[in-house]
């Protein structure tokens, strides 16, 4: 067992669910994917949406596909930096030069 098993098998015994019905691999996919192709703070939040939509009866894998592509496809125009995905960019103001 890994740390990360234990944080979450505690972690579930405290709000009393089940540590079987965590996907793990599918909420760390999601986080990184947000992560790297959105904004850093937005994989906890992302995180936490995806567990509102199961919680709401979305099926965890196709909610955790849906988000994962929807950064995926996340327009760098919205705040990315192609150089530094993390890190968004300022808006241009053309009257500054």
């Amino acid at each position: 067992m890994t740390v990360l098993d234990d944080w979450v098998t505690a972690a579930c015994a405290e709000v009393d669910l089940d540590p079987a019905q965590v996907p793990v691999p599918a909420v760390l996919d999601l986080a990184r994917d947000v992560a790297h192709q959105v904004l850093r703070p937005g994989a906890p939040v992302t995180a936490y949406v995806l567990g509102l939509a199961v919680g709401r009866g979305a099926d965890p894998a196709d909610a955790a596909a849906r988000l994962s592509a929807l950064a995926a496809n996340w327009p760098v125009a919205l705040g990315g930096d192609p150089a530094d995905p993390i890190a968004p960019t300022a808006p241009v103001d053309p009257t500054v030069s």
